[in-house]
């Protein structure tokens, strides 16, 4: 059974909430171990940008592998 429209755009919401949030507390922790201190603020600026990155990245790739759709069933 696929999944429907509202379903995947859920799926979808929960997976970049949940990444950015693995994704700032990775920094709060990884960054002071490589002497990077900056404020809670910019950590959170960051981990916005790289979300923003990784879901247009994301978008292309999904857009990409359907193009050859049939080339993988």
């Amino acid at each position: 059974m696929s999944q429907s429209r509202t379903g995947s755009f859920i799926e979808a919401c929960a997976n970049i909430a949940i990444g950015m949030g693995v994704a700032l507390i990775s920094q709060l922790v990884i960054f002071p171990m490589y002497g990077i201190h900056i404020p809670f603020n910019s950590n959170v600026q960051i981990t916005a940008w790289f979300t923003f990155v990784s879901l247009v990245r994301s978008y292309w790739i999904r857009r990409w592998f359907n193009n050859f759709k049939g080339l993988f069933q």
